[in-house]
């Protein structure tokens, strides 16, 4: 395990991985070989055989691999020791090698393994002891010596623990992360769609007003200067409203501190507007309600009224129609409303899957509801939406 400072990250001046379990092993052996020779030195005159510091060097040596083959080396370390020992003297704490992959086995997930092995050290220590006449775990050492095993097998389950929380949690606010970026790029994918819909409904009807009235205009500027004049008024309107429409939705876009818009927002409030535009363009146009008119939320509002005006633009793009029919029906849970023209298809008419009429039924069906258009029983072109409320 990586130290780390107050602030939990590592201290980047420690070694890690490999060099670490290198550095633990170099040190470890030193340590003990220093500890053996201050014995050696101050204790009564002795020496420490070769074999005695093979076994030391098996023992530290095998922290090499502590982390690739824990059960493993603990095993080795606990041979390693439980040889050592009765053939030294003076021995010193080699111990601490089998302490340290005692705690790696258990903190790497092997409690089993790790209890078992120090169960067998315990029980090798206390029939070691019992071999002579001197009592070497005098004053409740055996107890320390169980205490000390049960409490480094101990210490590396909370790690091991930890870990795998710490994991969890990591794996949590990474799948957390990914829902954040899958929901934001939805959002945007829908508000793309939503102003694509709404350009779509502004220029084409309003581009499509202009297009009929300029040629009512270029027609009647020599027989029939009135219905000129009306045509180029209904043109500078149909433009004007295109321009504030246009500014509104790129405003948005931009993110940019304007003024909010004095005009009303289009809704089903204002169809008397939409349909005098066409009106002056020559189409017959009347409008029929049914049921207690009455506000709309925000959303079916607007849904409702760019149906209508995305289907009368269809009526002066693809049809001969002279007039159309636009009703409004309110019922307990819901609005309708559908515009039936008297025309006849012309070339490059929209079918039931064209992008118009799909962009109408995308606004239905994003409020739960649903549109259907295509040919009427008596003639003409009928498109019906019902929205819920």
């Amino acid at each position: 395990m990586r130290l780390a400072n107050r602030g939990g990250r590592p201290v980047p001046w420690l070694p890690t991985g490999r060099a670490a379990d290198a550095a633990l092993a170099g040190g470890a052996f030193a340590v003990l070989a220093a500890i053996a020779l201050v014995s050696v030195h101050t204790g009564p005159p002795s020496r420490i055989p070769f074999y005695s510091w093979a076994l030391l060097a098996v023992a530290c040596g095998a922290l090499y691999f502590r982390r690739s083959r824990p059960v493993a080396v603990a095993a080795v370390t606990l041979a390693a020791c439980a040889v050592y020992y009765p053939v030294t003297e003076p021995d010193g704490p080699a111990l601490l090698t089998f302490v340290v992959a005692l705690y790696t086995a258990a903190a790497e997930g092997h409690l089993t393994a790790a209890v078992a092995l120090a169960g067998i050290a315990v029980a090798g220590t206390v029939a070691g002891d019992r071999r002579d006449d001197v009592n070497h775990l005098a004053d409740a050492a055996g107890f320390l010596l169980v205490g000390w095993f049960v409490a480094v097998v101990a210490i590396g389950g909370v790690v091991r623990n930890r870990r795998a929380y710490l994991r969890e949690a990591q794996e949590r606010a990474r799948v957390a992360e990914r829902g954040r970026e899958a929901e934001a790029r939805r959002r945007a994918i829908e508000e793309r769609l939503r102003i694509a819909r709404e350009l779509h409904d502004v220029l084409g009807h309003n581009i499509s007003l202009i297009n009929v009235q300029a040629t009512a205009a270029l027609h009647g500027l020599r027989r029939e200067p009135q219905r000129a004049e009306d045509a180029l008024t209904a043109i500078k309107q149909a433009s004007k409203d295109v321009l504030r429409e246009m500014r509104a939705t790129l405003g948005v876009l931009r993110q940019v501190d304007e003024a909010a818009p004095v005009a009303p927002a289009p809704g089903l409030g204002r169809l008397d507007e939409l349909t005098r535009g066409l009106a002056a363009a020559g189409l017959k146009i009347s409008t029929e309600v049914e049921g207690e008119p009455r506000p709309l939320p925000a959303e079916a509002d607007l849904a409702a009224y760019r149906i209508v005006q995305e289907a009368l633009t269809n009526v002066t793009r693809h049809s001969g129609a002279t007039s159309a029919v636009v009703r409004v029906g309110y019922g307990a849970d819901g609005v309708v409303v559908s515009v039936q023209d008297d025309g006849t298809p012309r070339s490059g008419a929209p079918s039931s899957g064209g992008s118009g009429i799909r962009g109408m039924r995308e606004r239905a069906e994003a409020l739960g509801g649903d549109l259907d258009a295509g040919p009427g029983p008596d003639g003409g072109f009928t498109v019906r939406a019902r929205l819920p409320l």
